[in-house]
């Protein structure tokens, strides 16, 4: 009877200890491997979106706009006549 107390004790007592190494390898291990997730994801994505590294002939201090200017639409003036209104208290 008493063996199968201190076997229950060993038992509960792994358990115990299993668990805290756990816990403690998660806390050191999961953020590195949560980078390493994060970086081959970015690095997916920016192959998928066909990035490619600033352009190295730019000199430090130089403004480089890497943008289409934005076209303006020009009115048509032929649409109708501006009418002016006030509104009415009853």
């Amino acid at each position: 009877m008493e063996k199968a107390s201190i076997q229950g004790l060993w038992f509960i007592l792994i358990l115990i200890l299993g668990y805290y190494a756990f816990k403690w390898l998660a806390r050191v291990l999961l953020p590195i491997l949560m980078q390493k997730v994060v970086r081959n994801f970015e690095k997916k994505a920016r192959e998928q979106q066909g990035y490619q590294k600033p352009a190295d002939h730019v000199k430090e201090g130089e403004t480089v706009v890497d943008k289409q200017p934005v076209q303006r639409k020009e009115s048509n003036n032929s649409v109708g006549e501006y009418v002016d209104f006030e509104e009415v208290d009853d």
